[in-house]
């Protein structure tokens, strides 16, 4: 285990049978598949808090989808993550 009490997504029990995805650009190794927004947003480290919203990179021209707390994903090795700010507020400081 990771000091933050996260399983090592890079140790090598957690390779064996498992699914690399990856969110915000670090890979993960996904134990199950489907998996829902909330559990992905904890299998990310730090976890994805409630101020950010989670988005599929879906390949080629279009918009990118935003996967829901309780939507379930069936994951596929590659697949690439990514959070952004749920209220983007220009000119704020």
């Amino acid at each position: 285990m990771s000091p933050n009490n996260k399983p090592d997504s890079a140790g090598p029990d957690h390779q064996k049978d498992s699914i690399v995805v990856h969110i915000d650009h670090k890979p993960y190794h996904a134990q199950k598949t489907p998996m829902t927004g909330s559990e992905l947003r904890v299998l990310a480290d730090p976890d994805i808090g409630p101020d950010r919203d989670l988005f599929l990179v879906v390949p080629g021209p279009g918009d990118d989808d935003l996967v829901e707390n309780g939507e379930q994903v069936d994951l596929k090795n590659g697949m690439h993550f990514y959070s952004a700010p749920t209220t983007i507020n220009p000119g704020a400081r």
